[in-house]
């Protein structure tokens, strides 16, 4: 119980690990448990439409995809032509000794082999993250993604799941803020709806 406690412990320090691209622009991205959080949930979503049955298992490789930045840290663009991580020896290291340790470990190989459909579309999450965050960056007046456009479409290119690449293409002519603005609220139905 005591690894399990610690485990417990090192997962909500992640909440305090910023992604490493946050410094171009000073810009206000994610951090590490708030990208997770969404890459879950865009896993789930890509998994129905690639008619995936076992969400379970695509929850569990999405909660591990980038625990070992826990003690690695994350690495930008810029950064890997200079660093040189050891996520294996992290990822061990982590679940060592914990009741997860055998279970997660393979989980978290399978995740970094893409072998499995499973694990394609989590990956396939990972990278449609940025997309959105991009999209609500734009949102807010930062211009990091005209800088990019060109060099993400390499993403899209290697984007292992159709459904990944309709995803893809939606987000470029989305708009973050339409959830909000056509949900049911005071402008759509409430005491502020016009009445013509």
């Amino acid at each position: 119980m005591k690894r399990d406690i610690e485990l417990l412990y090192e997962v909500g320090c992640m909440r305090f690990l910023q992604r490493n691209w946050r410094q171009f622009l000073n810009a206000d991205f994610s951090n590490e448990t708030e990208h997770t959080f969404r890459v879950i949930w865009i896993a789930l979503v890509l998994a129905k439409h690639e008619g995936v049955k076992d969400l379970g298992k695509i929850t569990q490789l999405a909660l591990v995809h980038d625990i070992g930045e826990s003690r690695s840290g994350d690495v930008h663009y810029v950064s890997r032509q200079y660093t040189k991580r050891d996520e294996g020896l992290a990822v061990r290291d982590i679940f060592q000794e914990t009741s997860l340790d055998q279970e997660m470990l393979a989980v978290w190989k399978e995740y970094e082999e893409r072998k499995t459909i499973e694990s394609k579309i989590v990956k396939d999450a990972d990278n449609l993250d940025v997309e959105f965050e991009l999209k609500e960056q734009e949102a807010k007046g930062e211009q990091i993604g005209k800088y990019w456009r060109d060099a993400r479409q390499i993403v899209y290119q290697n984007l292992f799941t159709k459904s990944a690449k309709r995803m893809w293409q939606e987000i470029q002519k989305s708009n973050p803020h339409d959830w909000h603005f056509f949900a049911r609220n005071r402008f759509t139905a409430g005491d502020w709806k016009s009445k013509k």
